[in-house]
């Protein structure tokens, strides 16, 4: 009995203190991630090459990410990701494209269509290849609209403190730990890259680059305007969030007028897709002879072409622009 109870003792112990080990490093290494990112915003477009010493060599660029530069892809990747919040590499959205590119071409084998293997496994490939991509793209889509959406809380909070009493680099503080993800992590950059040394000009002017909201803009340079000319910037920054709430207002009318055209949009889109998978399902040899006939498939091709021409013109009137 004496023996259980020791045994049971020392494992609770030592599950205890791998738990309390683990605990620590996963602390540390948040604390290192925080520390390396304030550190790579600072540096990001200046002159100070000696900080990069203390990022991990890890972060370095492969020989994957040389190659996508040569191309003028990278820019354009790193942008999109940075913006959608993920924290993933141009290398691995490219890894995980082919990954799904290869299981979608192997599967195309299992759809009764009568293509030629090679197109099937290209066509249905290439569809499965672009949902990374597509996956990145609404991720930041709702980033942004997230950021859209906590940017007038921010900027009352922010000219609330400037009227309590308080410097703006500490409202700036401030707003950034009270404020909700993902804008209060960019204030928190904004605040921890000016508290490094880097120039207001210079802070602002990456924050804008790093947040791409027209508003932002406005907001920095409001600041930068303020700082040079002087001015209430509470009430500047007042006014800002008043027109900012008067826009969502306004763009929430636009889209409940155009709500009937989205929906109709969608659904002439959906149905021939819908209507020819019904067919090759039930009843697989039913296009076999359009497919086979030259008119068939310029009917086909033509049927396609439409298709996309008409959601574009649907699209083009629904869409207003607020």
């Amino acid at each position: 009995m004496n023996v259980i109870i020791a045994v049971s003792f020392l494992a609770i112990l030592g599950l205890l203190l791998f738990s309390i080990s683990f605990g620590l490093r996963f602390y540390e290494k948040q604390r290192r991630k925080r520390l390396v990112s304030m550190l790579r915003t600072v540096t990001e477009n200046g002159e100070d090459h000696h900080v990069n010493l203390l990022i991990d060599s890890g972060d370095q660029k492969s020989g994957l990410d040389d190659v996508l530069g040569s191309l003028n892809i990278t820019e354009r990747i790193v942008k999109l990701l940075s913006e959608s919040g993920l924290d993933w590499t141009p290398t691995r959205l490219l890894i995980t494209m082919s990954v799904t590119f290869i299981v979608g071409a192997l599967a195309s084998a299992a759809i009764p269509v009568a293509l030629a293997p090679a197109l099937r496994a290209l066509a249905l490939g290439t569809c499965t290849g672009l949902l990374p991509l597509f996956y990145v793209s609404k991720k930041r889509t709702k980033r942004v609209e997230a950021l859209e959406t906590l940017l007038p809380d921010a900027l009352d909070f922010l000219a609330r403190s400037m009227r309590a009493g308080h410097a703006f680099t500490i409202s700036l503080e401030m707003v950034g730990e009270e404020i909700h993800e993902p804008l209060g992590q960019e204030l928190r950059a904004l605040f921890n890259e000016q508290n490094l040394g880097a120039s207001l000009e210079r802070s602002f002017q990456s924050f804008s680059r790093r947040v791409p909201i027209p508003d932002v803009r406005f907001f920095c340079s409001a600041v930068l305007l303020q700082r040079q000319t002087g001015g209430n910037l509470s009430e500047i920054l007042n006014r800002l969030s008043h027109i900012i709430r008067e826009r969502f207002r306004l763009k929430g009318q636009v889209k409940a007028v155009s709500a009937h055209g989205r929906l109709t949009a969608t659904i002439l889109t959906l149905l021939p897709i819908a209507t020819l998978g019904g067919l090759i399902i039930t009843s697989p040899g039913y296009l076999d002879p359009m497919i086979s006939s030259p008119i068939g498939r310029k009917i086909i091709a033509v049927g396609i072409m439409a298709q996309i021409l008409g959601n574009f013109c649907i699209r083009k009137i629904i869409r207003i622009k607020v």
